[in-house]
């Protein structure tokens, strides 16, 4: 056998492994980043949160230490078929009232979702679209009220779930304790506010008993072939800096991309 032959062959051969390698590597990076989460912060008329500037950066420094991008509109113009493809998860930060300009950007919406696309909601995401029931049953109810900001105890009623599982079987939490209504059956109650530790005169009246002495304040649910999550805590900005609220986030927004499942 000729010595500087085979020297050259083993030499070619090496170079195509590392041509592999560099393309296989630059394959994990693509795939890495089409990991992307769009955060929508659309208010409409009414009260606007405070807290929105705390509740971006708080996801965006979720998405640099967990591997995913993140971008942030407040335009409705976003929600279009083609725009929406390039994303694994929307979340609604803190939307309020009407969110949306015109039916194609809602019909978008429920395109994104039907093809298996996530949902995240936060906080007073609940009060978006408060006339139009698919929206209601797609995030699990619709605002009603709440009591005055207090002090209250929350129970974990998932100790396993990837968005609960870092918490205690329950804690203390000042916040509003919303109450939502028309709240569809088979979601997967994720955290309760424990009712008897709340000041609210009204809470006799809604919601009574209906749940025992609790009420949920943050879930899960498959629907129309997507996946939703959301989550009634956050109303200070400095909610979003204690990492009981943003690893819960985190484990919604994964869950509603469809990891950790």
């Amino acid at each position: 056998m000729n010595i500087a032959f085979a020297r050259s062959d083993r030499k070619s051969t090496l170079q195509v492994l590392l041509t592999l390698l560099l393309i296989l590597g630059a394959a994990g990076l693509a795939d890495a980043a089409e990991r992307r989460v769009l955060v929508y912060t659309k208010n409409g008329k009414g009260y606007v949160h405070d807290n929105i500037p705390a509740s971006v950066a708080a996801i965006k420094q979720l998405g640099a230490t967990n591997n995913f991008a993140v971008d942030v509109s407040d335009d409705p113009a976003v929600f279009t078929d083609g725009n929406l493809k390039r994303y694994q998860a929307l979340v609604f930060d803190n939307t309020n009232n009407e969110i949306f300009d015109n039916e194609e950007e809602k019909s978008a919406l429920q395109r994104y979702i039907r093809a298996g696309g996530g949902f995240v909601g936060i906080h007073s995401a609940c009060g978006s679209m408060r006339d139009w029931p698919w929206f209601w049953e797609m995030l699990g109810g619709k605002f009603l009220r709440h009591p005055k900001l207090q002090p209250f105890t929350v129970k974990v009623k998932d100790l396993k779930d990837t968005s609960t599982a870092h918490l205690p079987p329950s804690f203390q939490w000042t916040d509003e304790f919303y109450f939502l209504t028309n709240m569809p059956g088979g979601l997967h109650i994720l955290l309760a506010g424990d009712l008897t530790t709340l000041n609210d005169p009204a809470k006799d009246k809604y919601p009574g008993k209906k749940f025992g002495d609790e009420f949920p304040l943050a879930w899960h649910h498959s629907f129309e072939g997507g996946r939703a999550w959301y989550t009634a805590l956050g109303h200070k900005p400095e909610h979003y800096s204690d990492p009981k609220l943003a690893r819960h986030i985190l484990g919604g927004i994964l869950w509603a991309m469809g990891e950790n499942q």
